[in-house]
């Protein structure tokens, strides 16, 4: 059996760079397991990619599938043919199915009778007369939203396709690929090298395509060359660039041949908020901003270019030109905006819906404010710096630089703030009023933004549910799950003596008659607490440690944490195993029970040394635990109740607790009680498996 490079090469327009590397990703994952299927073996599978092809690469694979072996079994033997010898129509129906009469078909002998057995050896396909196929149905799976249809081809794709190349070595495969014939066509760069040219091997790809059609097709290599250039260019001018994975990812797959530039454009417009230029460079042209040693940006930028320019400097000219109007547009929105404080725009607020049913936004900042300061009196922030944020935090919304560049909300927010001299923890906590934004991101920096930022998320989530739009499967179109798990995320992080009751209760309050959930409270705690099952199992801990903290519904967030990270700890102690197996034989006994055990122990009762010994652990831990229990110090009362261990494992080998006699029944069930009663003042152990 022999082996070759297989190659496949799918020629476009130019494709959407965002979704680039997430089609040649795909392509290859299905390609893989549209050969697996098809029982061909294979090496390494590699892809590539530019804007205007996709292709994947596959050694080593094999010319000519595996021979199958077949083997169908059919009815037994006794159910196969009638008392007079006859075939049953059971025995004739599968023979049929397997293309075979009945007197080829053979039998299997198991220790569980006989049976008839049809065994074929069916011979392997050559590679060259699948390949076309399996390339069909691995493009067919592409995540792809949106197809285009062009010419007069019934064919659908991300783009116009111009080119196919399927090569198993150097044998060109024939096929037909939306609407294209296989050819050994390769397109080069539009704008130098060959604009086309034949390859012969497969093995010659990519190289090939970089030698005589100047595209440099690995796209790993090239993300990594236009990296280290900016890099380079930056240090040049003694600047560090500002390289995000997503930017640099976006503008790899925007070129075939990578040429780094440096530009420039006028001082002045560094009196704009950085964060408006920064957005205009990144966001719409796709250039790298560059910052001094201290942070602050430089009047300088750099960006890639797709070609080897032979005037340079004009090339760079014409990038500083585009850029200089978005500058000065930003420049003139920030100075108009300048004009009018944050205050000042309140009433054009009363002009925007919040939603229909909930009010406008000026509603909605009169609420924040509210709940801002009850939340900031709650947790020690300032109340005054509070409510003035909560009443300020939207009205940047208004302003000219946020309608132009909707990214910048909340950060021009603070720069207007600042100009008008409000207080800076003020202007803060109208930035960080949308931390977390997603996960792993910061959260809001001091007491003041933690308020605001709870207050603004509880209040959507309140009205939300309050008119019963919850989020249904995937949809979530007003990002409650992550405002909900942003909330848990401040108040847990930050320990913050915050309860959801007392929480919910009061944004319901503020809100008056708007309202017509009658189960509000409830459903919006049990849809957080249900956010910290998500949360916890990725950081680890086990979901019966979760449920075991679940199962006692605590509603302050930060003890909730508590009780989290002291269940998890306990199960590793030598003693967890024992202890959890005797509160899940104590909870059966209390359940299974249809007496009402009593609320203390009568000590006079007590007749057998174990259940001695168990009641004064019992009664003294009790009293020692009480202050850990009001502390939250529910690892030290765990660690205390691994005592119980040795005195609970005796009890339950001497003392029998269901007994004739009444009152002594209705004793020991009251131990247990009070034993069990201790354990749940952290977690229902016997959760845990």
């Amino acid at each position: 059996m022999t082996h070759q490079t297989f190659l496949v090469e799918i020629g476009t327009e130019e494709l959407p760079p965002k979704s680039l590397r997430s089609l040649v990703e795909s392509f290859a994952f299905y390609l893989t397991q549209e050969l697996n299927k098809a029982h061909l073996d294979h090496g390494e599978v590699t892809w590539f990619a530019t804007p205007r092809r996709l292709a994947v690469k596959v050694a080593c694979l094999s010319t000519i599938q595996k021979d199958q072996k077949i083997e169908k079994r059919g009815p037994a033997i006794a159910q196969a043919y009638d008392v007079d010898g006859n075939p049953t129509k059971a025995a004739t129906a599968w023979a049929r199915s397997c293309g075979i009469s009945l007197d080829q078909a053979k039998s299997l002998v198991t220790d569980k009778g006989e049976w008839l057995l049809y065994s074929s050896v069916l011979p392997g396909k050559s590679a060259s007369s699948l390949l076309a196929e399996k390339v069909k149905i691995a493009l067919s799976q592409l995540p792809i939203s949106k197809l285009m249809s062009w010419g007069i081809h019934e064919a659908k794709f991300v783009r116009p396709v111009h080119t196919v190349t399927l090569l198993l070595g150097d044998e060109l495969i024939s096929g037909i690929i939306f609407g294209v014939n296989s050819n050994r066509k390769i397109l080069g760069h539009r704008f130098m090298g060959e604009p086309s040219f034949i390859i012969e091997h497969a093995d010659q790809y990519p190289q090939i395509l970089l030698e005589k059609g100047k595209v440099m097709a690995d796209f790993f290599l090239r993300k990594t060359q236009i990296k280290t250039d900016i890099e380079k260019a930056a240090e040049k001018i003694g600047a560090i660039a500002d390289i995000s994975d997503n930017l640099l990812e976006e503008v790899t797959s925007l070129v075939e041949w990578p040429v780094v530039h440096t530009a420039q454009f006028e001082k002045k417009f560094l009196e704009v908020p950085s964060e408006a230029l920064v957005h205009t460079m990144k966001n719409d042209q796709k250039y790298f901003p560059v910052y001094n040693k201290s942070g602050q940006l430089m009047p300088y930028f750099i960006f890639v270019a797709n070609i080897l320019s032979q005037d340079p400097p004009q090339l760079i000219f014409g990038n500083e030109k585009v850029i200089r109007p978005r500058f000065a547009d930003a420049q003139f929105f920030f100075e108009t905006d300048l004009k009018q404080s944050l205050e000042e725009r309140l009433p054009s607020l009363k002009t925007i819906l919040f939603q229909k049913e909930l009010g406008t936004l000026y509603e909605k900042v009169q609420r924040v404010q509210a709940l801002s300061g009850w939340i900031a009196s709650q947790i020690g922030a300032n109340v005054e710096y509070s409510i003035k944020a909560g009443l300020l935090s939207k009205s940047d919304l208004m302003t000219n630089m946020v309608c132009e560049f909707p990214e910048t909300q909340g950060i021009m927010g603070m720069h207007y703030a600042r100009y008008h001299h409000e207080p800076d923890e003020v202007a803060r906590a109208i930035y960080e009023q949308y931390q977390p934004r997603f996960s792993g991101d910061n959260l809001p920096s001091t007491l003041v933004s933690c308020s605001v930022a709870i207050a603004d998320k509880m209040d959507t989530l309140t009205g939300i549910f309050g008119i019963n739009q919850l989020p249904k499967g995937d949809k979530d179109p007003f990002g409650l799950r992550r405002a909900a798990l942003g909330v848990l995320r401040i108040i847990v992080e930050k320990n913050l003596p915050l309860d959801l009751q007392t929480l919910i209760s009061e944004a319901v309050r503020l809100y008056g008659n708007k309202l017509k959930n009658s189960n509000l409270i409830d459903q919006i705690i049990e849809f957080m607490l249900g956010r910290f099952r998500s949360w916890y199992q990725e950081a680890g801990h086990g979901i019966d440690s979760i449920q075991a903290v679940l199962a006692r519904r605590p509603t302050k967030p930060a003890d909730f944490n508590a009780r989290i990270q002291a269940v998890t700890y306990f199960r590793t102690m030598n003693e967890a195993r024992a202890l959890c197996a005797s509160n899940k034989r104590v909870s059966n006994i209390l359940s299974q029970s249809l007496d009402i055990p009593k609320n203390s122990i009568d000590t006079g009762l007590l007749k057998e040394p174990a259940e001695i010994e168990l009641a004064q652990n019992i009664l003294e831990l009790e009293k020692k635990l009480a202050p850990f229990f009001v502390a939250g110090l529910y690892k030290d009362a765990l660690l205390e109740l691994v005592a119980l261990r040795e005195p609970l494992d005796i009890f339950f080998k001497q003392v029998m607790v269901m007994v004739p006699d009444q009152d002594l029944r209705l004793n020991r069930l009251a131990l247990l009680n009070k034993l069990r009663a201790l354990f749940l003042r952290v977690a229902d152990i016997s959760f845990l498996q």
